[in-house]
């Protein structure tokens, strides 16, 4: 996995995170729910390239 990889993929989670908790403190369900999104597709894309670091070895 790629250096920019993982800085983006903490990035996405990061903001994620970001989005839920200001979605939780103006009871906001919608950004909330884009926040967990957000932290869900930056764990996939995670998991992604780890698969990948795996078949390269």
């Amino acid at each position: 996995m790629g250096l920019d990889d993982k800085i983006q993929n903490k990035t996405e989670d990061l903001t994620g995170k970001a989005k839920e908790h200001a979605g939780k403190a103006t009871d906001d369900e919608s950004l909330e729910a884009e926040g967990k999104g957000d932290q869900m597709g930056a764990n996939l894309k995670d998991a992604g390239e780890k698969v990948k670091d795996a078949f390269k070895k």
